[in-house]
């Protein structure tokens, strides 16, 4: 044969002699592996700490505009689907690896230190002071946010549907009348009396919704429970 055949690995041995002293290469590749070892180390203490939410200095251009989302946006999710915007130091969750290499690339393409992480993620996960599927922002400034990394299982397909009646007072009383009616039609016939008619069912009704919502109140009160539009931004865990 003419030409012999490339040979892919010492191909990758002479380019590796290029770029590293032969001499002293295991030294270089561990200082390599160290550096990047400290870089993660930085990134993970201030997620786990929080820092300044001052807004991040992208260049424009590079940004993925899909991963670009207004403040407004974010709390109407959180409100129809419970969840918490709030700092990572609130996170009691682990950070995966791909989230530390999404930040480290994206710091890496715009030449700069992210800070002020947030993070969207259910109440369970966060560390809260007492008075699913996380997703990891930093700010940009008038009041928007960046998507860096979203890792975990995706929500129950009816959390909306579930937490709808959490939204607000109102709603939560459409709930309170639902239940207490589907319990009255499950009480039997001739139960008080041996005719049944609309009186009877009236006053039995009036009875379950009192006796629900008794319970509602005292389940709320108790557990320092609230509605999705008053906890969607609170460090407080009966906010």
């Amino acid at each position: 044969m003419l030409f012999p055949k490339t040979n892919i690995e010492k191909k990758l041995i002479t380019q590796k002699r290029k770029e590293f002293d032969i001499t002293s290469w295991e030294q270089q590749v561990q200082s390599i592996f160290e550096k990047t070892e400290e870089k993660n180390d930085q990134i993970i203490e201030t997620l786990e700490k929080g820092n300044t939410s001052e807004p991040n200095d992208f260049i424009f251009d590079l940004l993925d505009y899909s991963k670009i989302h207004h403040i407004d946006q974010i709390k109407k999710i959180c409100i129809d689907y419970r969840l918490r915007f709030l700092d990572t130091k609130y996170f009691k969750g682990k950070f995966p690896k791909e989230a530390i290499r999404a930040i480290t690339e994206i710091e890496n393409t715009h030449g700069i230190t992210l800070t002020g992480f947030k993070i969207i993620a259910p109440s369970k996960l966060f560390k809260l002071a007492n008075a699913d599927d996380p997703l990891l922002f930093v700010p940009m400034g008038n009041n928007y946010y960046y998507l860096v990394h979203t890792w975990g299982k995706d929500l129950h397909p009816f959390r909306k549907t579930i937490m709808w009646f959490f939204k607000s007072f109102e709603n939560l009383l459409i709930l309170t009348f639902l239940v207490s009616l589907l319990i009255t039609f499950m009480v039997p016939e001739g139960l008080f009396s041996k005719e049944s008619n609309t009186s009877e069912f009236i006053m039995i009704f009036l009875f379950m919704f009192k006796s629900v919502a008794a319970v509602v109140l005292f389940y709320g009160f108790a557990l320092g429970k609230n509605f999705n539009t008053a906890i969607w931004d609170s460090k407080y865990f009966n906010a």
